[in-house]
């Protein structure tokens, strides 16, 4: 196992009717924005339960953040941060909402002349405004990390960007308000939550058979628990279950010591900055062709994967590798997502540009750093 530091400060506070603490854990002085997104807080009762929540506080809101947060409407919150002087700020809504969030918490006292310097070139985060959440879906687990990612459209990017000051002070998770969610966007984020526990599995071995055990609980319970929240869709026990895979999938407990690899999720990022396509399905589309490139890199993790989670018993190796990879496409098909180039808009022009882009950066992907532009052509072409 690799050497690590580990710290999480996020106070979680889970169940129903939790939004009313909201109340109890801003600082009594704070003035607050409230950042959401395109309005759906509004039509599912949760709006009036924080707006309820914060009836003695002197509130702001910033409404309009987009699924995949962009830069410019950020900087039109950070703005109101300064004017406003806002102490705390308060996250309504999905994944993109609170990563949008992190980003106005430390554009607003980034002290450089372009605040997107933090993600273009790590630009290193020494301060931010206070934040939290109430999340609304599961799926990013940005609930309880300090990373973010954020979408430039003028230039087609969406990277990255983490920083301890960005943890949320404390984070509402009350899964009965997930039973207003499309399920497309339910699929989307069981995906995600798939993909996430695969980035810290699928890769490199480093001794750590706790944090393997760990992930396969998370892939396990998933593989339980998905089928259940198409057939029954208002049980509160099968949404409760999902948030905290969706939670515990990314909150740093599956990555200590061991190796990562983010590179189904690093060329995902690209193909949504240019097609818009959903970021779990970008993943869906992709995972597989990460995994039939690096087949020689990543077999015996991937045929683990297969034996230990989805109870393969194939014993040459080869088609054991095949076989799991099968059968992830099979799992994402059952959440209605039949990923596909064609369909998702991924050209050789786009694919092209990803490369060109990914090469101009000077970036290299995967957990052993063997994945540049020429690569991300052929895993691409591996797709489908």
């Amino acid at each position: 196992m690799n050497n690590f530091e580990y710290c999480n400060p996020v106070r979680v506070v889970f169940g129903k009717g939790t939004i009313s603490r909201i109340s109890d854990l801003i600082p009594k002085d704070a003035k607050v924005l409230v950042v959401y997104g395109g309005g759906s807080i509004k039509k599912n009762g949760v709006y009036d339960q924080v707006k309820t929540a914060l009836k003695n506080f002197n509130v702001v809101e910033f409404g309009g953040v987009e699924p995949n947060p962009q830069y410019s409407t950020l900087m039109n919150a950070v703005k109101i941060v300064k004017e406003e002087n806002i102490t705390f700020i308060l996250s309504v809504g999905g994944g993109s909402t609170l990563d949008g969030s992190k980003f106005i918490a430390a554009a607003a006292k980034y002290e450089g002349s372009d605040p997107w310097d933090i993600l273009e070139k790590g630009a290193e985060v020494k301060d931010a405004v206070p934040l939290a959440d109430v999340i609304t879906l599961p799926a990013t687990g940005s609930e309880m990390n300090c990373l973010a990612v954020i979408s430039k459209k003028e230039t087609m990017e969406k990277l990255a960007f983490g920083s301890p000051f960005v943890f949320p002070k404390f984070s509402i998770i009350d899964p009965s308000v997930t039973f207003t969610l499309p399920l497309r966007q339910v699929a989307n984020g069981i995906a995600d939550t798939f993909v996430h526990v695969i980035e810290q599995y699928v890769t490199h071995s480093v001794n750590s058979p706790l944090q393997d055990r760990q992930a396969e609980a998370i892939l396990l319970a998933l593989l339980d628990e998905a089928p259940k929240v198409f057939a029954m869709p208002n049980d509160y026990e099968v949404r409760a279950n999902l948030f905290w895979m969706a939670t515990q999938a990314l909150n740093g407990w599956l990555n200590v010591g061991v190796a990562q690899c983010w590179a189904t999720h690093n060329i995902g990022h690209e193909i949504t900055a240019r097609t818009g396509v959903d970021h779990g399905r970008s993943l869906a589309l992709v995972l597989p062709g990460v995994w039939r490139h690096q087949r020689k890199e990543k077999g015996e993790r991937i045929v683990q994967l297969g034996r230990r989670v989805f109870k393969l018993d194939e014993p040459n190796f080869e088609k054991a590798i095949d076989a799991t990879i099968a059968a992830t496409v099979k799992f994402f098909q059952s959440l209605g997502i039949n990923a596909t180039k064609a369909e998702y808009g991924v050209t050789d022009e786009v694919i092209k540009a990803i490369a060109e882009l990914v090469d101009s950066r000077g970036v290299k992907f995967g957990d052993r750093g063997n994945i540049g532009g020429k690569e991300i052509v052929e895993i691409l072409n591996l797709c489908d």
